[in-house]
């Protein structure tokens, strides 16, 4: 244990232990360990607006945000009301309701392209489904997927590229048949000419390309409208589907998600974490001629005990009816905008190899970089030891980020001023710790 990465002492230690033995790694999900940063996880006890606390009593400024659900803050007041009165008539049902008929009317106005909407449980469930619809539709096996994209932890989706510029996938988790990963083509991001060699060798075989358009999962590597294009043209004339994977960019970068800020419409679209405001909840959507194919209506399955959840949809609901005031995105986008000038003049004062990206109400911090990166095999190999010293850095002073150094930030409504004005004298700090080392 370094000097930069303390010991947690107090209830999240012995909550850790506890976990560790019933739990494993002690946790639900694996990045939640500190693995990558080193020290032990703070346990939560509760959060508020922009606020967390743990059951040692200490509070931070939360930039993780649930990984991006809570885009109105922890405990939003509305979303509070509307989840306890749901439950009040009932947790679950199994059968129609309508809190699921008035959210997806919702996500249908608020998309660009979609008339119809399946709700699933999950992100990962979400972008399965509509895997499983494009190879239906088609007829086709082939999936394309790019590097530094991640798109839930379907057996087919994690794997990862190898050296060449296009590669059959190779499984990336144990469990995983090769079989099953073989299925999958691993393409680089920002690479036209990657594609073009693909689709020339493989596109009759290809049933969906998916990607994150605003991929936020290996850092924020913002890509080019230019690309986005061309995998749309490709897709098109190949008789591939194009699947937009908005699980973390959806209702986030703007109402419509990455299709309204890029004007590109895919063929289906899936959805997570700002969806279920808070809840677990996902959806894939799509054209009508499209999503019909779906039983009952069609002959390809999907279905789930707890899709279109009435709790979920009830927050959900909350969530997307203020973002329909298209006023909240320009508040997040000035509240981004303010974080960026603060990091980049301190950044640039003292000559620190780090740029602070920001897009909308995500941001990054890319240690090593010095301009905007668009594929993870430009990050800089030493990014990771340099930020665990800035992370825990910044948690001791009470600015909680993710415990990884590929992971992004989020901004909600919550995050007023003052809360960015401090953050920005911690995260100056924090790289100060990181740099003199």
């Amino acid at each position: 244990m370094s000097p930069t990465e303390p010991e947690a002492t107090g209830r999240s230690a012995a909550l850790f232990a506890r976990a560790r033995q019933v739990m494993p790694g002690g946790v639900s999900s694996p990045v939640r360990a500190f693995g990558a940063v080193g020290g032990t996880p703070r346990f939560v006890d509760h959060a508020a607006g922009a606020r967390l606390f743990d059951v040692d009593g200490r509070e931070y400024i939360d930039f993780v945000m649930s990984w991006g659900p809570l885009i109105l803050g922890h405990a939003h007041p509305d979303v509070i009301a509307a989840v306890q009165a749901a439950a009040l008539r009932g947790t679950t049902y199994g059968a129609p309701h309508q809190g699921e008929v008035e959210l997806a009317e919702l996500v249908v106005a608020s998309y660009p392209g979609i008339e119809r909407v399946r709700f699933t449980s999950s992100g990962t469930e979400a972008t399965q489904s509509a895997i499983r619809l494009a190879r239906g539709a088609t007829g086709r096996d082939r999936i394309v997927k790019f590097a530094g994209c991640y798109h839930g932890h379907a057996d087919g989706l994690l794997v990862e590229a190898g050296s060449g510029a296009a590669t059959f996938g190779q499984p990336s988790s144990a469990g995983v048949p090769a079989v099953i990963a073989g299925l999958t083509s691993v393409l680089p991001l920002d690479d036209e000419a990657a594609l073009a060699e693909l689709f020339r060798a493989h596109g009759g075989e290809v049933a969906a390309v998916i990607i994150e358009p605003v991929p936020a999962n290996h850092g924020l590597l913002p890509q080019r409208r230019e690309f986005l294009a061309a995998l749309r043209q490709q897709c098109t004339a190949h008789g591939a589907l194009l699947i937009f994977d908005e699980v973390i960019s959806g209702f986030r970068v703007a109402l419509g998600g990455a299709a309204e800020i890029y004007d590109l419409r895919p063929d289906l679209a899936t959805f997570g974490k700002i969806l279920g405001g808070g809840l677990p909840c996902g959806a894939f959507a799509g054209r009508a001629q499209l999503m019909e194919q779906l039983a009952p209506a069609g002959r390809t399955y999907h279905a789930g005990t707890l899709s279109g959840n009435p709790l979920a949809m009830a927050a959900g609901l909350v969530t997307l009816r203020a973002l329909q005031d298209r006023s909240v995105y320009r508040t997040l986008v000035a509240r981004g905008a303010r974080l960026q000038a603060a990091m980049t003049a301190a950044i640039a004062a003292a000559q620190w190899p780090v740029r602070c990206e920001v897009l909308g109400s995500l941001f990054w911090f890319a240690v090593g970089a010095r301009t905007t990166l668009r594929r993870p095999d430009q990050i800089d190999r030493g990014a990771a030891a340099r930020y665990r010293t800035f992370f825990h850095a910044c948690l001791q002073r009470g600015v909680n980020l993710a415990p990884s150094a590929f992971e992004v930030g989020f901004l909600s409504t919550a995050h007023g001023d003052a809360e960015i004005d401090t953050a920005a004298a911690v995260f100056t700090a924090a790289l100060q710790e990181a740099f003199a080392r």
